[in-house]
């Protein structure tokens, strides 16, 4: 579910909304309302209740996505990954990356609340 809003916003964020959305052949509120939904999730897990903190402390990519990123690994290292298919495995490590970061920081969150045993004593 979704609601159309009106919102003002800076002329850099325009600015910088415009340009990604030229990248990737999108309409500018559609890249606005992603940055937004994206804010939401990373709220810093401190504020977050215990329940959605042990639910981040199991976080792993998507089958999909982690089908995807095997496949561009398996091209880069037969040497046979294009422009595109380097633009598209940077992008999944990003996201790796970043899933990697947000469960680390759950299980120190878990930890430090009690919900969880320290990984090593």
């Amino acid at each position: 579910m979704s609601e159309q809003i009106t919102v003002r916003v800076s002329d850099r964020v325009v600015r910088s909304a415009a340009h990604v959305a030229e990248q990737r052949q999108r309409r500018i509120e559609d890249v606005l309302a992603d940055w937004l939904d994206w804010v939401v999730t990373e709220l810093p897990l401190d504020e977050l209740p215990d329940q959605e903190v042990l639910t981040l402390t199991e976080l792993q990519l998507a089958p999909e996505q982690q089908a995807t990123l095997s496949e561009l690994l398996v091209q880069n290292r037969e040497g046979t990954l294009n422009a595109e298919g380097r633009r598209r495995l940077d992008e999944m490590m990003r996201i790796y990356e970043h899933g990697l970061l947000r469960k680390a920081q759950a299980l120190r969150v878990a930890v430090q609340r009690g919900l969880r045993e320290p990984l090593q004593p």
